[in-house]
């Protein structure tokens, strides 16, 4: 009788499983290692799920209710015993690390050193301490994976981790090719920017004044707005006061944005910066081109300028006007764009993406 290899164990811990970047490719991550004969298991600090998931999960925010000091030592209990009774071969940590007196207990006493902590932005302090000798006590140990190669860089400059690895986010291009087609968008003519509207690094003002001086407006041709948060409301009051209120539209978040993507003309990014844009590499593995900022970073790491899209000088927003009228205008640039756009992207499919995932494993965990 042929013995069975036993399957390894692996938990991904996340903020949550709903709306952001880091918490889609969690999702998909534990979808594939499923697939991949893993033992998966997840666990999240928040209480808020839309994004399938495989494998079991602990939703630490049903345990605490509260902030006191009690509260947040009966779910770090719950966590230690967890990990205790389980295990585990491999952990990834996709959520955001600001705390650092929370981070070096859980690096201390929960976290074993099969640990790889994930950083999905630019803005370095979202992930790791600006004090370089905490972050060496917190995470030299461990394995830190960058999701672009621009990121690792400053990773590696700023801290010069003994265990840095890049590895890009992931899409699922089977599941894209059967959620595109869920349903159709009743819109016209429109070119979609989709995020997050807590905060002003996706910059959707200034996009809003951009496509007001574009010749998209006279053209009958829409913005539409995936996502929500705190700034909807001014968002929508500066539509108004551009007398814009019949052509942007605000859908609020979006469980599949894909036949949103398929339909339009084109996405455009017009942030200040990123950490590897989901919004891209979904929109062109849907067949529709881009138009983004060069910002840091990620998007010269996706955008072949007039091969798939158009890559605009960073912040220049006089030039992203201009990009999106050219997108218009330029009919034999936009066809090129267009029927590149798929193949750009397959090698960010997670069946490619998943293995490098696995071979990391391989080298590098004891």
């Amino acid at each position: 009788m042929v013995e069975q290899t036993k399957k390894k164990k692996i938990i991904l811990i996340g903020d949550s499983l709903d709306s952001g970047g880091a918490e889609k490719v969690h999702a998909i991550l534990s979808n594939y290692f499923q697939e991949s004969n893993f033992e998966v298991f997840n666990c999240i600090f928040l209480d808020k799920v839309s994004y399938k998931y495989s494998g079991s999960l602990l939703n630490l925010a049903k345990i605490q209710h509260s902030n006191s000091v009690l509260q947040k030592w009966k779910r770090f209990s719950v966590l230690k015993n967890y990990f205790k009774a389980n295990s585990f071969d491999i952990v990834i940590d996709f959520r955001m690390r600001t705390s650092t007196v929370q981070e070096l207990l859980l690096s201390e006493l929960i976290f074993p050193n099969n640990t790889f902590y994930t950083i999905h932005s630019a803005i370095l302090n979202y992930y790791l301490p600006e004090n370089s000798f905490l972050a060496k006590i917190t995470y030299n140990s461990r394995k830190v994976v960058s999701v672009s190669k621009a990121v690792q860089q400053i990773v590696n400059q700023r801290y010069n981790f003994e265990n840095s690895f890049q590895i890009y986010n992931p899409i699922d291009f089977k599941e894209i090719q059967q959620l595109q087609n869920e349903f159709k968008v009743n819109e016209p003519k429109y070119i979609v920017a989709a995020g997050r509207m807590n905060d002003t690094i996706k910059q959707f003002d200034q996009l809003i004044e951009c496509y007001s001086k574009s010749i998209l407006p006279q053209k009958g041709i829409k913005l539409v707005f995936l996502g929500d948060g705190g700034n909807k409301n001014k968002l929508q009051t500066l539509t108004e006061q551009l007398g814009l209120s019949t052509l942007i539209e605000f859908k609020g978040f979006v469980a599949n944005p894909f036949p949103y993507y398929k339909e339009a003309l084109f996405t455009v990014l017009s942030s200040k910066n990123e950490g590897f844009p989901n919004v891209l590499i979904e929109s062109l593995s849907t067949q529709t081109p881009v138009v983004a900022f060069d910002c840091f970073s990620g998007p010269n790491e996706i955008i072949e300028h007039e091969i798939n899209g158009l890559l605009v000088d960073n912040q220049n927003f006089e030039a992203l006007t201009e990009a999106m009228n050219k997108m218009i205008e330029n009919v034999d640039l936009y066809q090129k764009c267009k029927l590149n756009s798929k193949e750009s992207v397959r090698k960010f499919d997670i069946q490619i993406i998943g293995q490098l995932w696995q071979k990391l494993f391989k080298n590098v965990v004891s």
